[in-house]
């Protein structure tokens, strides 16, 4: 039998998707000033008010991937013509490389701190869901002493920012040697994701029947057996909705990243902000290194989204 929507339902309707679409248009305003300004030169970036239209051009990765300083005095006409395209492009706005004895242009460090933040992202997610997944498993099926009050003290480790305990814990990392290495960020973080990802697969497992595991157990699996192979595949769309969660908060970290590193293992959110370029502060630069930063969050989001839209609604309807 075929629904018929009042005149009332209808234009409710239209002034949901209406809003919606603000909603979605306003969310994307940031994404949109930060992709146009990695593409803009120096000038176009800073005018007032701001450029809509412009030329597109690649100078301010070619800046951000590389060392240079402010020129100073008159150019070297005989350099200049012998530069190939793209240093040119960065020599018109001013600047010029920093080059080793060599006459190899010195990188500005970019690549080795986004090697760094995926190194300790993915490392950090990957311990703080199968921990936090075997943790779950625990309290879900099996009943112990004062498992609220354990919950809680689980749960109480998020209650603080981030900023509150970093000064004590750089003062334990330099007791211990920790600072400025990559297990000391995949330590901290995979700490502060592991009570997140814990009640959060508490949810998804508790969702999954217990009968499943009972009829393995009858027909001989051990109880790890039946862990791995009953309760793992019903679980994948609670594993992977939590990945995503941690992953961008592993991502995007800012406060221990900033305190506890310094070069070897410092990742991207500390790093960018440190492009400010010579003389006045190059926002082409810093745009062009957070646009390239959102580019894993968005592709790693993208290929499990199907994942994360069944996880986000899972248990909203029992069968």
């Amino acid at each position: 039998m075929a629904v018929v929507q009042s005149k009332g339902s209808r234009w409710w309707n239209r002034v949901a998707i209406a809003l919606a679409l603000c909603m979605l248009v306003i969310s994307m305003i940031p994404l949109y000033w930060i992709g146009s300004t990695a593409f803009k030169n120096r000038a176009d970036a800073t005018t007032v008010p701001p450029t809509v239209f412009f030329t597109p051009e690649i100078t301010p990765f070619i800046k951000l991937f590389t060392a240079r300083v402010q020129q100073r005095g008159e150019r070297d006409e005989a350099e200049y013509a012998a530069a190939p395209w793209w240093e040119k492009l960065v020599m018109d706005g001013g600047d010029r490389f920093i080059k080793d004895d060599k006459g190899k242009i010195e990188s500005s460090g970019y690549v080795s701190r986004f090697l760094n933040s995926i190194i300790i992202a993915v490392t950090s997610t990957f311990l703080a869901v199968a921990m936090g997944t075997i943790t779950a498993y625990g309290f879900s099926r099996f009943k112990m002493p004062g498992e609220n009050d354990w919950l809680f003290f689980i749960l109480s480790t998020r209650m603080l920012p981030p900023v509150v305990v970093a000064i004590p814990m750089f003062l334990m990392y330099r007791v211990v040697g920790l600072v400025d290495t990559h297990i000391g960020l995949i330590i901290l973080y995979t700490a502060f994701n592991l009570s997140f990802s814990v009640w959060l697969m508490k949810g998804f497992i508790d969702e999954i029947p217990k009968e499943y595991e009972e009829a393995a157990l009858v027909d001989g699996y051990t109880r790890m057996e039946a862990f791995f192979k009953i309760v793992l595949p019903q679980a994948t769309t609670g594993i992977a909705a939590t990945a995503v969660f941690c992953f961008i908060t592993a991502w995007n970290e800012y406060a221990f990243a900033l305190m506890m590193t310094n070069r070897t293992a410092q990742t991207a959110p500390p790093y960018i902000p440190s492009q400010l370029g010579s003389g006045l502060t190059d926002w082409t630069v810093i745009a062009a290194g957070s646009l390239l930063f959102l580019i894993p969050v968005a592709l790693f989001t993208f290929f499990l989204r199907a994942h994360l839209l069944r996880g986000v609604t899972f248990g909203a309807i029992r069968r």
